[in-house]
């Protein structure tokens, strides 16, 4: 008796394309191609947009594209050899992988895999080719995952299977920015009981720092923004005290200073500026201030700093997904979410139809949103 295994074919579906920078996307008929080995088809059910999206968006040179790296989903089909996922598991994307076997895996000191790291050139890890196509010409990926489509092909290392009892919908924020935040709280700087915090930046990331530092017991939690409408939003996070840098006559950093007498235990800069890293620095105090950078910069990636802030005793520490493994770290922090262990429905200011996806855009240009869920039909 002979048996027939069903082979995953070309999927037609729509898709976020963006034809050029800062051009509005616009949603096209796309071909998405079967997985191959070592990946898998994702129906997409939710993505978020990070402000990451955005800067790629404006600056980068790959086109056209597909945006989008926070999401969830269901596995719609499996390439050739998969055997952790299966039809049906609901999924996490993720914009770094975990391949479990190489040196920085095999590491509990670091999470950025040597195989599955930040994909730059808008392909597949594996091969190097896309999984998009409209009309036979190919549509570039973002981050690897390029979740503004309704359906994409990730690598089996960068998505991590969740219960599926969670809210798709609410947990597609912690395939990012809310993990990037809580991690840098909890695992790069691992703030302790007491201490004193202060957040430049107070967007989902720097917000999800607040909550990580409140879990940890910070004493003063300082959050720095020149959004006032800011101020009274931030409290709800763990933030206790508020500064706008357009109200003081002097450097926000001479202010923190003074107000902690000689600077914060733990400054966060999450804003994507490399100017505020040398002010994040400054304001740490001598001996064991010190300041984590989460921000990705528009503009002039070069940090300078006076050699004196380390001397005395400070350090600086960059933070890529708040140092979590994806695979070994995720499926326990979604776990803390059901638990009500931290807040992830409240960053979600607006839910919009996939249609409305260039809304997310402008809300967040404008300030106006923490993050927008976009729903893709069903």
């Amino acid at each position: 008796m002979s048996t027939s295994i069903k082979q995953p074919q070309v999927i037609t579906c729509k898709a976020a394309v963006a034809w050029g920078a800062g051009q509005p996307l616009v949603v096209e008929e796309v071909e998405v191609n079967p997985p191959q080995p070592e990946e898998i088809r994702i129906k997409v059910v939710c993505t978020s947009l990070c402000r990451s999206d955005i800067t790629a968006w404006e600056t980068q040179a790959i086109f056209p594209r597909i945006f989008g790296h926070e999401a969830s989903g269901i596995v719609e089909s499996v390439g050739p050899g998969i055997t952790e996922f299966n039809e049906g598991d609901h999924v996490l994307t993720v914009f770094i992988g975990e391949c479990k076997t190489c040196r920085q895996c095999k590491s509990d000191k670091s999470n950025t895999c040597e195989v599955l790291g930040l994909e730059r050139r808008g392909v597949m890890h594996s091969d190097q080719q896309t999984r998009f196509s409209i009309k036979g010409k190919p549509v570039y990926h973002y981050c690897a995952v390029s979740s503004f489509s309704e359906y994409t092909v990730v690598h089996s290392g960068c998505a991590v299977k969740v219960s599926s009892i969670a809210p798709l919908e609410k947990i597609c924020l912690l395939s990012c920015g809310l993990s990037a935040g809580l991690g840098a709280a909890w695992n790069v700087a691992d703030i302790s009981k007491g201490s004193t915090v202060v957040i430049f930046g107070l967007g989902t990331v720097g917000l999800s720092v607040a909550q990580g530092a409140k879990v940890r017991g910070a004493s003063r939690i300082i959050g720095v923004d020149t959004n006032p409408e800011k101020c009274e939003k931030a409290k709800a996070f763990g933030v206790t005290e508020f500064l706008n840098p357009n109200d003081n006559n002097e450097p926000v950093q001479q202010v923190i200073k003074r107000i902690t007498d000689g600077g914060a235990d733990y400054s966060f800069e999450c804003i994507g500026d490399t100017g505020m890293i040398t002010t994040a620095l400054q304001s740490c105090c001598d001996g064991w201030g010190l300041a984590v950078t989460l921000g990705v910069p528009k503009l002039k990636p070069e940090v300078a700093a006076h050699y004196g802030l380390f001397l005395s005793g400070r350090t600086l520490k960059g933070s890529l997904f708040g140092g979590w493994k994806p695979k070994t770290d995720l499926p326990s922090l979604v776990n803390r979410y059901l638990k009500k262990e931290f807040m992830v429905d409240e960053f979600i200011t607006h839910n919009l139809l996939f249609e409305d996806i260039n809304q997310a855009f402008n809300l967040m240009k404008e300030g106006k949103c923490l993050r927008s869920v976009i729903h893709m039909p069903k």
